[in-house]
């Protein structure tokens, strides 16, 4: 079926419509990102039979495929003066609890590891060629170049662009087998049964649409959070998203099926980095992340004050790279929390009604000409240049175009560092958004899957990525040592075969994927904007249900490309349902959850101070709940879990 659309001329590759091919290996991972590449290494590394299955190339797939230009968790580095413990720490408390203790300890504890790791490799994380050498930044001893606390050094500054093809090399030194351009669409269960073992995954060539059949004894699933859910430009999709487009939450809508558990789901933010009105992630003025700490100026020229998170006006540049008066340390600066408990806010993080009632005039704009040299080559030629998506499209683009940073400012658009006017209806899953549950193994709640990176909640950075995949490719290598073989349940991959062949059988003059993918978001708009209520999210769960049920069944692939762009917002629905079904589970409001539900106005009542849990049980979600502290000491249990690590026993 189908078969017209194709020719030699229409479509580069041999079209495999409803061909099957099965592969067997002792760990499957699922996502060849930063997270799952550092997991197939820690596997291959203890000498276990590992398959890789990524949906682009891994050499430069996932989030952080095109580089990043700091590693935060590198809190065990000579330099450092602050432990993991106190690291870890002032990341939850930064965030009244509503994080991972686990997957951050993890993450501060093996962060460094993981870099040294990465320089035997091949990546680059030492100014080696003496750039900044005197620069205040710089350690003289190590050449390492550090950011945002210049006085603890916890964080370095890094060639980011460098990491993803050293981790493929060592992939492919260590004999990974790697399966790339293949879309992983759903978990294999014990006996097809929901919440029981997992014993694999299927899949679809993105390019020949062969559906494939991967058997294993243990799995990780390492693939992104869930975007355009309540944002999607169908005509700049890959300008206006901070992630890749293709990077949607796929590893989130898999486990939901198959019976996961998941909590903060119902933490959304408003709109930063996504859909039509965007602008290119770090491709205006401004002092967040990999702008920190750049002066702003207004349209007369004059200086926008930095302020410490006592609210003092910070007199000095350098000022803004040094602990508060009586504060040990803080994390970086410009606005990845709205609490500043242990923060900086730059310029453009105040709100604009304020700084105009103090007579500064817009626009505003990024003075790097005023900067110190090297922290003006810090920013430019370094951070810009290594962060994701920065170096071809902003730095090359806008050096091309003539900008010079020793003599032009560069206007800042919006409000603050989004670079755009997002709508409160219009939401993101930011910062450190819901996910998978896991404990100490970093284990689901299902036997033989694990999860790492993006998929954990309260995910983070490329550290946090490297970190946990790792950390999981291990655990799960040791469980498949000791496990018994799969067994894959037959009428689950028929089931799952005919839903992804059932999308080429359609007509074209069906509903194509952006038109299905716009639909879900103006639902999300309208019925789980800022201002929630129980009235409003069941009306919108009901839309999705009616789109699951009519509108899904119209979606049409003309070839492979197409069917994976469909099966994604499939998925895209799946994640909505999770996130209004989990939105319903909170009765209570949540500052720090950015969570205002009108039927139950008090903002954080004790008794609501915890993590909500939602799975599927039997095909129905079942709400839990969990105590905010749940994962215990950091020190005790991590030892508990990892004594052959400790003892020096993994490479």
């Amino acid at each position: 079926m189908g078969q017209q659309f194709y020719n030699k001329l229409e479509w580069p590759y041999p079209v495999k419509w409803h061909l099957k091919n099965e592969i067997s290996t002792d760990v499957l991972v699922l996502g060849g990102g930063i997270a799952g590449s550092w997991a197939a290494v820690a596997v291959a590394k203890k000498g276990v039979k590992v398959a890789l299955v990524e949906k682009g190339a891994t050499i430069r797939s996932g989030a952080g495929g095109s580089g990043c230009d700091h590693w935060e968790s590198a809190a065990t580095n000579p330099c450092s003066h602050i432990t993991p413990e106190e690291l870890t720490l002032a990341m939850i408390k930064d965030h009244d609890g509503y994080n991972n203790g686990i997957s951050h300890y993890i993450e501060c504890k093996e962060g460094y590891d993981r870099l040294l790791d990465l320089e035997k490799m091949g990546g680059k994380i030492r100014d080696t060629e003496d750039e900044f050498k005197g620069a205040k930044f710089r350690d003289e001893k190590t050449k390492f170049l550090f950011a945002y606390d210049y006085e603890n050094k916890f964080t370095l500054r890094v060639w980011g662009t460098t990491f993803k093809p050293a981790l493929y090399k060592e992939c492919k030194r260590l004999g990974v087998d790697i399966y790339d351009r293949i879309m992983a669409t759903s978990l294999l269960t014990e006996a097809g049964k929901q919440g029981t073992r997992i014993v694999g995954a299927t899949g679809v060539n993105g390019r020949t649409g062969q559906f494939i059949v991967f058997k294993a004894k243990a799995t990780i699933l390492c693939m992104s959070r869930p975007t355009r859910v309540w944002l999607f430009s169908p005509g700049l999709p890959g300008i206006s998203e901070f992630r890749p487009p293709q990077c949607m939450g796929d590893g989130h809508a898999m486990g939901w099926k198959a019976g996961v558990e998941f909590t903060l789901m119902e933490r959304s933010i408003r709109g930063q980095w996504s859909g039509e009105r965007s602008y290119p992630p770090y491709g205006t003025g401004n002092t967040h992340n990999t702008w920190y700490a750049c002066s702003l100026v207004d349209a007369n020229g004059k200086e926008i004050p930095w302020i410490d998170r006592d609210g003092n006006i910070l007199k000095s540049i350098f000022q803004r790279y040094r602990p508060a008066s009586g504060q040990k340390f803080f994390l970086k600066g410009g606005g990845e929390s709205d609490f500043h408990l242990y923060e900086y806010q730059g310029p453009d993080i105040l709100p604009v009604e304020i700084l105009l009632k103090k007579g500064f005039k817009l626009p505003f704009y990024a003075d790097l000409p005023s900067m110190p040299k090297y922290e003006r080559k810090a920013i430019w030629g370094l951070m810009v240049g290594q962060e994701g998506k920065s170096k071809i499209p902003i730095l090359q683009t806008y050096t091309k175009a003539g900008f010079d940073p020793e003599k032009h400012l560069l206007q800042s658009y919006g409000e603050g560092w989004t670079s755009a006017s997002f709508l409160p209806r219009e939401r993101q899953l930011f910062g450190v958004p819901g996910g998978i549950l896991n404990d100490w193994d970093l284990k689901t709640n299902l036997v033989g899957l694990y999860a790492a990176g993006d998929q954990l909640f309260a995910s983070d950075c490329v550290g946090h990525a490297a970190a946990t995949g790792y950390y999981a490719g291990r655990h799960a290598a040791d469980y498949a040592m000791r496990s018994s073989e799969p067994r894959v349940d037959f009428q689950q991959v028929k089931s799952e075969k005919n839903r992804i062949y059932s999308i080429i059988n359609q007509s074209d003059d069906g509903i194509g994927w952006k038109e299905f993918n716009m639909y879900i978001t103006r639902i999300m708009q309208n019925y789980c904007g800022e201002i929630k209520s129980d009235e409003l999210l069941k009306l919108g769960l009901k839309l999705l249900e009616d789109m699951e049920r009519d509108e899904a069944l119209k979606l049409y692939a003309r070839n492979p490309h197409e069917l994976i762009r469909s099966l994604e917002v499939l998925n895209i629905l799946t994640n909505a349902k999770m996130i209004i079904h989990s939105c319903l589970a909170r009765k209570a409001s949540s500052k720090h959850l950015h969570f205002i539900q009108s039927d139950y106005p008090e903002m954080d009542p004790p008794e609501w101070h915890k993590f909500i849990t939602v799975k599927l049980e039997n095909n129905k979600v079942k709400i839990g709940e969990l105590p905010i502290d749940y994962y215990g000491s950091l020190t005790e249990n991590y030892a508990t879990h990892n004594e052959e690590y400790i003892k020096g026993g993994i490479n």
